[in-house]
């Protein structure tokens, strides 16, 4: 029942960020390009997404999270996973919808080859990138419970490399209405702030991990 709660909070979540974005695009005056609009509000409701996504499993495995007790661990991870869902979703929407919208100046070239652009052809291309590492990441999400840790778990932390290229594709391809530039910025350095203290936190089971990691991979 809880599960199905996030679920139904995410989709909710998920509509408004679409009317949003649609909304502060149509403000810059390019309201006549229906789909140019719809297309960039699927990219950046996706980023939006990932940026959820990315924290809740920072969150997951922050030292400092182990103490929480609301949300229980069970509808974090729940939530985490719907997330991954719904980002995937809406990235879809983004790159078809801009492959078809020949004012965009992607096609599916561009939005299936690197280089391949007619717009921006660096910052389309740093997309595409993210969105192969990301499918590279949901991969391995979905076996986890199929493999032991020590297989999956480096793999899934590409989902890091992911988001440094979605966050760059923002800004080099995306970013010419300054409320989104302010939405990058914040969102950027707030998500490295949390990896940081994620990562400089370091407990005594962090050191007991490593440690089992490092005599299972050494020679017997």
């Amino acid at each position: 029942m809880r599960e199905r709660v996030v679920r139904v909070v995410l989709v909710i979540a998920a509509v408004v960020s679409v009317a949003a974005v649609g909304r502060l695009v149509i403000d810059t005056g390019r309201a006549e390009q229906g789909t140019w609009v719809l297309g960039r509000a699927g990219g950046v409701a996706s980023y939006v997404l990932l940026l959820a996504l990315v924290v809740t499993g920072l969150v997951q495995v922050h030292p400092w999270a182990r103490g929480l007790r609301r949300p229980s661990p069970s509808a974090r991870l729940a939530m985490h996973a719907s997330l991954a869902t719904f980002t995937l979703v809406f990235t879809v929407l983004h790159v078809v919808v801009l492959a078809l919208d020949p004012w965009a100046h992607v096609g599916w070239a561009g939005a299936l080859l690197p280089m391949a652009s007619g717009y921006r052809p660096v910052a389309v291309t740093l997309g595409l990138l993210a969105l192969w590492s990301g499918l590279v990441t949901g991969l391995t999400a979905r076996f986890a419970g199929r493999f032991a840790a020590r297989v999956w778990w480096p793999v899934h932390k590409v989902a890091a490399v992911s988001f440094v290229l979605v966050w760059a594709h923002s800004v080099l391809a995306g970013s010419d209405v300054a409320a989104l530039q302010v939405l990058y910025v914040s969102t950027g350095l707030g998500v490295l702030a949390l990896a940081v203290t994620r990562y400089g936190a370091r407990t005594s089971a962090d050191r007991v991990a490593e440690l089992a990691a490092d005599l299972t991979r050494s020679p017997r």
